[in-house]
């Protein structure tokens, strides 16, 4: 349920700010949200994983703290950030 190595550097050459950014909130969220997307397609087919629930659950904790971090300190690359991951409205 984890993501490849090939698709963590896409991700990370896709929202890195800098060259050789792998812990920007950006990159981070990026890898993340890649992740929700995983477990809830998993979720689809089994209903009753509820210890893999328990860790989506903690995964989307820490993005929403990861993007509440990114709005406080500027809210144009929040929202920038968002509208390319296609999250929130």
């Amino acid at each position: 349920m984890s993501i490849t190595a090939e698709k963590k550097q896409e991700l990370m050459k896709e929202f890195a700010t800098k060259d050789g950014d792998t812990g920007s909130p950006e990159v981070q969220v990026a890898i993340l949200t890649s992740r929700i997307t995983t477990l809830t397609e998993h979720f689809k087919t089994h209903k009753k994983d509820n210890h893999s629930r328990r860790g989506l659950l903690k995964l989307v904790a820490q993005r929403r703290k990861l993007l509440d971090y990114t709005k406080a300190r500027d809210e144009a690359r929040y929202q920038d950030l968002i509208k390319r991951l296609g999250i929130r409205r």
